[in-house]
């Protein structure tokens, strides 16, 4: 698969879980660093994302949850949690995925990543009000 094609395919992924601001994510990242913004738009969407076997829904919850026990990455983790709302999780899918990393990552990671998730949550609530 050429370059193009999996830039093709990494950014219509991208703008299926972030439509409000994929084109302007690579952008940035292009101003400073093109060639991670490549990285991440070809590798990690084009090629590992477009992956056949798991469906965008569970790739999403998978990010979610590693993100969260990485318990540094807050902006990326709020992005993936309105994504993985996009992709088909639902509020209580994600909520449960974060319950039970406290069991293998620790309870502060998990409890971080409720409290986003909570803000997320509210904003979206407060989106469709």
């Amino acid at each position: 698969m050429s370059d193009e094609t999996r830039r093709a395919q990494g950014l219509a992924i991208l703008a299926a879980i972030h439509p409000e601001s994929a084109a302007a994510q690579v952008s940035a990242l292009a101003e400073i660093a093109p060639e991670l913004s490549d990285w991440v738009t070809e590798f990690a969407y084009g090629t590992v994302v477009a992956r056949p076997g798991l469906g965008l829904k569970e790739r999403e919850l998978i990010t979610v949850v590693s993100l969260a026990t990485q318990g540094n990455a807050p902006a990326q983790l709020r992005a993936h949690l309105r994504g993985a709302r996009r992709a088909g999780c639902s509020q209580t899918e994600l909520v449960e995925a974060l319950m039970q990393l406290a069991v293998y990552a620790g309870f502060p990671a998990a409890i971080n990543a409720l409290l986003i998730a909570r803000e997320v949550f509210a904003a979206e609530a407060e989106a469709d009000a």
